[in-house]
């Protein structure tokens, strides 16, 4: 409410009784004036006039004063909000990444084995394998093999017309002071119609619920830390030096920026790693030393799973597994911001046959002191908690990314190219009951430890379009023993670089207002040769000759998918 001037209003009290006074001195006049008696009447009025007029110039001055405060007030109350708002920006800015999409999936020549080969397993032995030591089973199934009896998979295809996601990242920023800052981003993705977080299992890591693919895969309405981690920057001749710690950012890293028609998402090449890790960075600024541009060389370490008793297992277990540590470079070897090199390499220490998640499994096995095992059948759709039983073997991988750009040549097109390599080095067959049964180890089966090379090639072109449109078309290629770390790709049908065969991808970007508001039209197809895509257990086996002991969980043939999105960024 708008506050009353003191100092006006006792001047229109003074202004108002000289105003009574002078009409009633006209109201009541004495009986019988003489002439002088008007004279000084006049002057009276004159003299009352002149007091009106100075009044009401005072009157005028203090109002005028008075809204010249007012307005001195509005000023200061907006400095100060902006003020207010500045400050609190200075702490924290926050960014949100809004997208929905739909897509059509469809699955050709999905290989199954058939219910008497799934039903025997849940039978009691020795009609089935239900109650059997393993040497027994395995000594059956061998036979079965050697006698041409293990009947080939049934075939099917499977369609789901529209699927519907949603997409929420609310990205963090901070500065403290020249030398630290803080990101972070809290994410939560789903499916529209569906909360549960846990998937049925068909045999891949992306149907199991665990840390590294949280919030990069639907998991239902619960927000996610997918990021968080402080930067200290401090330069040391003319060496920047930057350190950082906590939950990486470790997803969506080049090239999958001209997908994502956004900047260049993480650190690793997504090429061999596409995953959420905690961990450390410690990055070096070699350009000023070198002569090179944008040369540079940043260290990495990650944890990829937690084995001792303080998180996945009891104080009186008896399970032996290590913790798995990475360790790795990120090398920029050349970028003059229009064509830049960066080669990345990975290596993992004792690598576990699963990690701790929850999934729906089809079937439960279990094993008891007499080495017999026990199969169930999952009919009422139980969620099992997942955890690893042995560490399997070491894994290395290596990447180089060429980009460029070709707008100083031809157009504004972008080229990019990105040879892979990853080896293998099996140390033992896994312990759980399944996978032993199964003899299967790091890429291996029937105890064959043998080291495995893996080899894939990513390349794209994106060209400019009418209204400021991007097309992209995309194609990749992985050898019979590939295997990387890509589960946290933001794929339903499953991670397309981790694929043994070869995936087609095109698509079209339409921006509607600048970066902040697009529309994505786009199809894949999958093209699987060889089975266990992303899967580090397990011999990969060609899936012409695929045999139903190999497809007791699912193989996908050929895949194709189209979607259709639309996101916003601000």
């Amino acid at each position: 409410m708008k506050q009353k001037n003191p100092a006006g209003a006792g001047i229109r009290k003074i202004f108002t009784a000289v105003l009574i006074s002078f009409f009633l001195m006209m109201g009541f006049p004495p009986e019988s004036p003489a002439a002088d008696d008007v004279d000084e009447m006049k002057k009276q009025l004159q003299t009352l006039s002149e007091m009106m007029k100075s009044l009401q110039e005072k009157l005028n001055k203090v109002e005028k004063q008075n809204d010249g405060k007012e307005a001195e007030i509005k000023e200061m109350d907006k400095r100060l909000n902006k003020a207010e708002l500045h400050t609190a920006s200075d702490k924290i800015s926050l960014g949100v990444d809004l997208r929905s999409e739909a897509q059509s999936i469809h699955y050709e020549d999905v290989r199954m084995a058939p219910p008497s080969v799934i039903n025997s397993f849940f039978a009691p032995y020795p009609q089935g394998f239900n109650g059997a030591t393993q040497q027994q089973i395995q000594q059956a199934m061998a036979g079965m093999k050697a006698a041409g009896m293990v009947p080939a998979p049934n075939s099917y295809n499977a369609d789901n017309d529209i699927i519907y996601t949603t997409r929420f990242r609310m990205n963090m920023k901070g500065t403290i002071n020249p030398h630290l800052d803080f990101a972070g981003r809290l994410a939560a993705y789903k499916v529209w119609g569906d909360s549960t977080g846990v998937q049925f299992n068909h045999g891949s890591l992306g149907e199991v619920t665990f840390d590294g693919n949280t919030s990069s895969l639907p998991h239902g309405d619960v927000v996610h830390v997918e990021r968080a981690y402080f930067n200290y920057k401090q330069d040391v001749g003319n060496v920047p030096i930057n350190f950082s710690l906590g939950r990486r950012p470790s997803t969506e890293g080049p090239p999958l920026e001209y997908g994502n028609y956004s900047l260049e998402g993480g650190s690793p090449l997504g090429s061999i790693i596409n995953w959420q890790f905690d961990g450390a960075s410690l990055n070096f600024g070699l350009e000023d030393v070198t002569g090179i541009p944008g040369q540079a060389l940043k260290l990495c370490y990650g944890v990829g799973f937690e084995g001792d008793w303080g998180n996945s297992y009891s104080m009186t277990s008896s399970s032996d597994v290590n913790d798995v540590h990475m360790f790795g470079f990120i090398a920029d070897l050349y970028d003059n911001e229009t064509t830049s090199a960066v080669l990345n390499y990975a290596h993992a220490w004792d690598v576990t046959d699963g990690f701790t998640g929850l999934t729906v499994m089809p079937f439960t096995v279990s094993v008891d002191g007499n080495n017999q095992y026990t199969f169930s059948p999952n009919s009422g759709g139980y969620i099992s908690r997942m955890q690893p039983y042995s560490n399997i073997g070491d894994w290395d991988a290596l990447s180089l990314l060429l980009k460029t750009n070709l707008r100083d040549k031809l157009a504004n097109i972008d080229l990019f190219l990105a040879p892979s390599w990853s080896h293998t080095s099996p140390s033992q067959i896994s312990k759980n009951p399944y996978y032993q049964l199964m003899g299967q180890g790091l890429l291996s089966s029937n105890g064959d430890l043998q080291s495995r090379d893996g080899y894939s090639i990513y390349a794209g072109a994106i060209f400019p379009m009418p209204l400021e449109a991007r097309l992209g078309l995309e194609y990749n290629w992985g050898s019979k023993y590939w295997f990387n770390f890509t589960g946290a790709e933001d794929s339903l049908v499953g991670s397309k670089l981790a694929a043994r065969g070869q995936v087609f991808e095109g698509y079209y970007i339409q921006p509607i207002y600048k970066d902040n508001f697009f529309v994505k039209l786009g199809g894949q197809y999958y093209d699987y040769d060889y089975t266990g895509s992303g899967n580090p257990l397990g011999e990969p086996v060609s899936i012409s000759d695929a045999t139903a002991f190999d497809s007791l969980n699912a193989i996908l043939d050929k895949v194709w998918v189209a979607y259709l999105s639309a996101t916003i960024r601000f």
